[in-house]
């Protein structure tokens, strides 16, 4: 058996937490909100995020850091916003030096346009960092539906242990030395997905969702083995898996938020409206910065942040996308990889 803090106490972080219990492990879950840690002790259910499932007794759910130094490993499961935050959390808790640390969030730093794993390169050196990716809902992990996973890092050593530690009969991990491969897939499919919802609230049809995720990864891919990334790496779990997950699924917030700005509403109120973090939506304007940036050919990104921040009617980027010059569809995979 052994010890694994979660910092953060949302839907994926209880499910993780939920699903290492299971696996025979102490698990602790921190929260740096104490009312939520309160509730969460009280009702030992998170009702608004994972409603009905149970948070066994032997969770302990607090406000401290005093047991970081009895842990065997850290995952990280707040939204890409927070990630520098808690590293600064865990490098001021005297994080002990070589354990490794999992971030499973998806996203790009605002403003700088970082990966998640370069700022816990910054703000914890001395600490090997994996990144865990994939099709994962909460509310599927947390019930013990089958799901699998990539654990991507630098370190093999740690992947294998991220591996060993957390992978059961309900969850398949596998490794990769991919790391920005794994993150631009996990971050930018999001983008997508928010595409794939504004259609569905448009009542589009089969075919056009079916060229939005084709010619989606697509751009994914572009961006990603321009920044280095293995192309690859875009066609498996934490690439296409990922990707059609978000489009399809109704967990997806992302989704479901493309679905309220498809019927009518404004951006940023459908933004509010979904109650939770939308990582595509602050991840559109980062993807866009840097295809721009690196002159990355990016269409579905750049038609989607002008709906966003441009109030660009979505009917008008759909004629936009539809409208542009004659391709070759493997023109752009052959000037990457020629």
């Amino acid at each position: 058996m052994s010890q694994i803090l979660i910092m953060g106490a949302g839907g994926f972080g209880t499910a993780l937490a939920v699903m290492a219990h299971k696996t025979g492990h102490q698990v602790t879950m921190w929260s740096p909100f104490a009312d939520e840690v309160s509730r969460l002790n009280n009702q030992r259910e998170n009702t608004g995020l994972l409603p009905g499932v149970t948070i066994p007794l032997e969770i302990t759910v607090t406000g401290s850091l005093g047991c970081l130094p009895l842990q065997d490993l850290v995952i990280l499961a707040t939204p890409s916003y927070a990630v520098r935050s808690a590293a600064n959390t865990l490098s001021e808790a005297n994080l002990p030096k070589g354990m490794p640390v999992v971030c499973v969030a998806k996203g790009l730093e605002a403003g700088t346009n970082k990966t998640l794993s370069d700022i816990l390169d910054e703000e914890l050196r001395q600490n090997p960092s994996v990144m865990l990716s994939g099709p994962s809902h909460a509310e599927e992990v947390a019930r013990g539906v089958p799901t699998s996973i990539v654990a991507a890092s630098r370190n093999r050593s740690a992947a294998e242990l991220v591996q060993d530690m957390l992978m059961n009969e309900t969850l398949r991990i596998y490794i990769s030395d991919d790391v920005l491969g794994v993150e631009y897939g996990g971050a930018v499919k999001n983008v997508i997905a928010l595409a794939a919802g504004i259609l569905d609230g448009l009542n589009g049809g089969d075919n056009t969702k079916a060229a939005l995720m084709t010619r989606g990864i697509a751009e994914i891919s572009r961006l990603g083995v321009a920044m280095g990334a293995k192309a690859e790496t875009f066609a498996g779990l934490s690439g296409m898996g990922d990707l059609i997950v978000t489009c399809s699924s109704n967990h997806s917030r992302n989704r479901r938020c493309g679905i309220l700005i498809g019927q009518g509403t404004k951006p940023e109120q459908a933004v509010k409206e979904i109650g939770m973090t939308v990582e595509g939506y602050f991840c559109t304007k980062a993807a866009y910065e840097l295809s721009v940036k690196y002159k990355i050919d990016m269409p579905i990104v750049r038609e989607i942040h002008a709906v966003l921040y441009q109030n660009i009617p979505v009917q008008q980027a759909i004629r936009n996308l539809m409208e542009r010059p004659k391709r070759h569809e493997s023109e752009a995979i052959w000037l990457l990889t020629r």
